[in-house]
């Protein structure tokens, strides 16, 4: 894990580009400069804790990359590699593959990754995950392409920042181009090929596989038994955490109480014989929901070291200027609050987390998807966003045209592709991604896995929602291996109290967010003022906030502490 960034087809400049990333890679940077480009580093060292640093060169290319390449032992073993390799690096058999394959060889991947492969064919590449959980960002102009992890590298080249409507009123944008002039976020899957200094986009990696061959897809489809699918469900899911444990440094993970971080406590549990460590944040506020009490009890049951993190009106002060910072492509998402303190204070004992991420998209778990499986006549309707009237329809008709489904899938499925196209990596994984980057921690997220996708997405739709459960494979499962996950409850939820902690300087907040030029492109400041005077639209008052706090610090160049401040006076 670390941040990258770099230069095709200028020799200097990696150098500006990587300092204002430099919270990704707290183990050190390095850069590495020729005739042709300039590359980047900042390591968050992982694996191979003393040779794994980058760029890396073997074969005759060179490799510049962010994130976790899971199944790099068994590529080795099955290309036999081991007496080629000259570090333990997770990205150095790719290049090795490379030479033997070319491109094909990022088809064999399995993992979260974002990397820039400069070929001994003479080709360069920019390539990103299926799933979108590690990004990537390019901005080209002059016959060159800089990229960077973050588009806040772009700012020293002098990028004004500007905002779209949709972040308002779907708290995430969805467009390539991003709310930074000129700076192209990389598609999921998206594999693109720097051709004489043009960007070209060659072709996308579908985040979800087919049905695994001879089990998890098809089998389970031929089999009438839900004991067949639970004893597949089980391999796939060891299968995966097990590789995802992969590290040379502490690793824990995330626990919320809910259905899918219950299941992968439960897994790691049984997959390490000590006490696995886990952090739970809840809300000291009146009236607020929290999972704490149900998360110690399934602490206490899989013997788990566990961390209880409280969340209060100070933190909420403290900490919003800090996610405006950190969320340079701007998630105006209230979970980004608990997130971030929860990396916070993870971070003193660990270096990797473990989290629940993509449970919902790919079993099913949303209330919205059973609402779209019934007839019109029983309240189903499409499972698309809510959005405040007052904002108006242009957000939900970007989210069609960038939700669009192939032909021959459920309604279930279609709403789940849906998700996994838009929400998933442009709200989940965007916010995991900053929220643990600006503590220089990784997250892992083992449901985002090509196994574990391609068995979860093609089973039948009565193993994902059945009466009024959803997840309902994963519910069975725990049933059976974490009783005390209580997975037939009514669930709880969360909720962070952010109406109650911004009530009070409403009246203030109608004054000073119009002044915000972010802010004014999101709304007129006639609308603004009824956000904030108007009880009917209070749960627009935190996306408001957000990103009156996000354009001061980027579009003003305040500080986080000073882009509070102005808004307060």
């Amino acid at each position: 894990m670390c941040g990258i960034a770099g230069i095709i087809g200028e020799a200097i400049g990696a150098h500006a580009l990587i300092a204002a990333i430099a919270h990704r890679g707290p183990n050190g940077i390095r850069v590495e400069e020729s005739e042709k480009y300039s590359l980047a580093h900042a390591r968050l060292s992982i694996i191979d804790l003393e040779g794994g640093w980058q760029p890396l060169h073997a074969a005759g290319s060179t490799i510049i990359g962010n994130g976790e390449i899971y199944n790099y032992l068994e590529l080795t073993e099955e290309f036999q590699l081991k007496s080629k390799l000259s570090t333990g690096s997770d990205f150095e058999p790719l290049l090795h593959i490379y030479a033997q394959e070319g491109e094909a060889a990022f088809d064999r991947l399995r993992g979260m990754y974002a990397f820039c492969l400069i070929g001994a064919d003479g080709r360069t590449w920019l390539v990103r995950d299926p799933f979108g959980i590690k990004p990537l960002y390019i901005h080209a102009r002059n016959g060159a392409v800089a990229f960077s992890s973050e588009p806040r590298s772009f700012g020293q080249a002098k990028v004004v920042s500007a905002i779209s409507n949709q972040v308002a009123a779907l708290h995430y944008t969805l467009e390539n181009e991003t709310a930074w002039p000129g700076v192209i976020r990389l598609e999921p899957g998206e594999v693109i090929e720097i051709v004489d200094g043009v960007p070209k986009r060659h072709r996308v990696r579908t985040a979800i596989p087919s049905p695994l061959r001879g089990g998890a897809g098809v089998g389970v489809r031929a089999a009438a038994s839900d004991d067949d699918a639970l004893r597949e469900l089980d391999r796939v899911l060891e299968d995966s955490i097990k590789v995802h444990q992969r590290s040379d440094v502490p690793y824990g993970l995330f626990l919320s109480g809910g259905i899918d971080s219950a299941t992968v406590a439960t897994m790691m549990a049984r997959l390490n014989t000590r006490p696995v460590v886990a952090y739970t944040c809840g809300f000291d506020a009146e009236g607020a929901r929290d999972e704490r009490a149900q998360a110690e009890r399934i602490a206490k049951q899989l013997n788990l070291d566990w961390n209880n993190v409280s969340f209060g009106e100070e933190d909420f002060w403290a900490i919003v200027p800090q996610v405006a910072w950190a969320t340079d492509d701007p998630v105006a998402d209230y979970a980004c609050l608990p997130t971030y303190k929860l990396a916070q204070q993870a971070k003193s004992r660990l270096t990797v987390v473990l989290t629940g991420e993509g449970g919902d998209e790919l079993f099913g778990g949303y209330s919205r998807y059973r609402r779209a499986q019934r007839p019109k006549w029983l309240g189903g309707r499409v499972a698309e966003p809510q959005t405040d009237a007052v904002l108006g329809t242009s957000a939900i008709e970007a989210w069609r045209k960038h939700a669009t489904q192939p032909n021959g899938l459920t309604t279930l499925q279609q709403a789940q592709y849906a998700d996994i196209a838009t929400w998933l990596p442009n709200d989940l994984l965007l916010k995991l991604d900053r929220m643990l980057m600006a503590h220089g921690l990784e997250g892992r997220t083992p449901f985002l896995d090509p196994e574990v996708a391609a068995f979860a997405f093609h089973l039948p739709d009565t193993l994902k929602t059945r009466g009024r459960f959803g997840k309902y494979i994963l519910r069975a499962w725990l049933e059976k291996n974490c009783p005390a996950a209580e997975p037939w409850a009514k669930k709880k939820g969360f909720t962070v109290p952010v109406a109650n902690w911004i009530a009070p300087r409403a009246a203030d907040l109608a004054k000073t967010l119009p002044n915000v030029e972010a802010v004014r492109a999101a709304a007129s400041a006639d609308t603004i003022r009824a956000i904030f005077t108007d009880e009917a639209h209070a749960a627009l008052r935190y996306p408001m906030l957000f990103l009156g706090l996000w354009g001061r610090i980027h579009t003003e160049g305040m500080s986080p502490t000073a882009a509070r401040t102005s808004l307060f006076r």
